[in-house]
């Protein structure tokens, strides 16, 4: 069964997404993407209504895939995707686009984000990005039975280790 994929990018790398987005008619390749109507902006300048229809587009998404450009470490709508990822339990891979440096500071807010998440950080390599979708989807279904244990040991007082 395909894995529901968000894509969070800056906007500069729009076009790269749309390459990205392409992967979808790769026989080698399981994936259903999510969020593909804000491959062009939202029209629109309220931050809520711009939340609203980011929220709209993960849901149904199991990872969020993080396209690491030129600029990415400067987005704050990339790093509010992210958190917004990690509440709703998605897990998060961030994918280097091919032929760019990708900066990511570790000071910078993405890359906090980016660690909150536990997200791997990849290179482009496109027969190897099924895995790591995998791997995100699985580390944070184990992170969200982990808190589920902590939240119900925490309210019987009692821990089942």
């Amino acid at each position: 069964m395909a894995r529901g994929l968000f894509i969070s990018f800056q906007h500069n790398d729009r076009n790269r997404a749309r390459g990205f987005t392409l992967l979808h008619h790769s026989k080698y390749v399981d994936l259903n993407f999510r969020g593909r109507h804000l491959l062009d902006p939202v029209n629109s300048e309220n931050q809520s209504y711009i939340r609203e229809k980011v929220r709209e587009q993960l849901h149904g998404t199991s990872v969020t895939v993080v396209l690491l450009g030129e600029n990415t470490c400067d987005s704050k709508w990339v790093e509010w995707e992210i958190k917004e990822s990690i509440e709703r339990g998605n897990g998060v891979v961030a994918i280097k686009l091919k032929d760019q440096d990708c900066p990511l500071p570790d000071k910078s807010p993405v890359a906090q984000a980016l660690k909150e998440a536990g997200a791997e950080i990849m290179d482009w390599e496109p027969h190897e990005i099924q895995d790591a979708v995998e791997r995100a989807a699985m580390a944070a279904g184990r992170a969200a039975a982990i808190k589920k244990e902590l939240v119900n040991s925490s309210d019987t007082g009692t821990c089942s280790r």
